[in-house]
């Protein structure tokens, strides 16, 4: 299948029946502005780029979602547990948004794709949901133009700040993303 547009991305997902899975269970928790993201869609965009048979491992499954009635750390956790009791197999992560700025040392956020804007790579900063009527959604606050040209490039919020982009830099070495997507091309800045 060709990815070239934000719709072409919502049908790749539509026809994973894992991915949709994953989705409609995330949404059993009926969190206020919630989205899977990051690794979640990426990683489907580049493994069909890449012509993959098989999908790549996942490290996580990030669940976001934005509440600042209730910043417990605690909440996540008990979160993350019903989500494994409904889906075993995945190594779920669920984080809100509404008070991440504080472990990140950042401004506060003021929603989930707002949050997301912030992450450290553009290819990163997507998210996936579905919507009340059950429609999946993408959420792509830097566009989908540098995910499906296989660019990794720094969000502006990162590109913008030393302290940041060291952290960036750190990833690109951690990830080590060309390793499994050998057609990517990396931007140190």
């Amino acid at each position: 299948m060709s990815v070239k547009t934000e719709e072409d991305i919502i049908e790749l997902i539509q026809a994973d029946e894992w991915m949709m899975e994953i989705i409609h269970t995330a949404g059993k928790l009926h969190l206020p502005d919630w989205w899977i993201c990051a690794g979640f869609v990426r990683s489907k965009i580049w493994d069909s780029l890449h012509h993959f048979e098989k999908r790549t491992k996942l490290s996580d499954v990030d669940v976001i979602y934005f509440d600042r009635e209730n910043i417990d750390e605690n909440t996540e956790k008990q979160l993350e547990s019903e989500l494994k009791r409904m889906f075993p197999d995945v190594p779920w992560s669920v984080k809100n948004e509404a008070r991440m700025h504080l472990i990140n040392g950042l401004p506060p956020y003021s929603s989930a794709v707002d949050a997301m804007a912030k992450f450290p790579e553009t290819a990163t900063a997507l998210g996936i949901k579905a919507d009340e009527k059950q429609n999946i959604v993408l959420a792509a606050p830097h566009g989908i133009k540098d995910v499906i040209n296989l660019e990794v490039k720094p969000t502006p919020f990162f590109a913008a700040n030393n302290r940041l982009m060291a952290i960036y830099q750190s990833r690109l070495r951690y990830k080590n993303w060309q390793a499994v997507w050998g057609k990517l091309k990396v931007y140190n800045r």
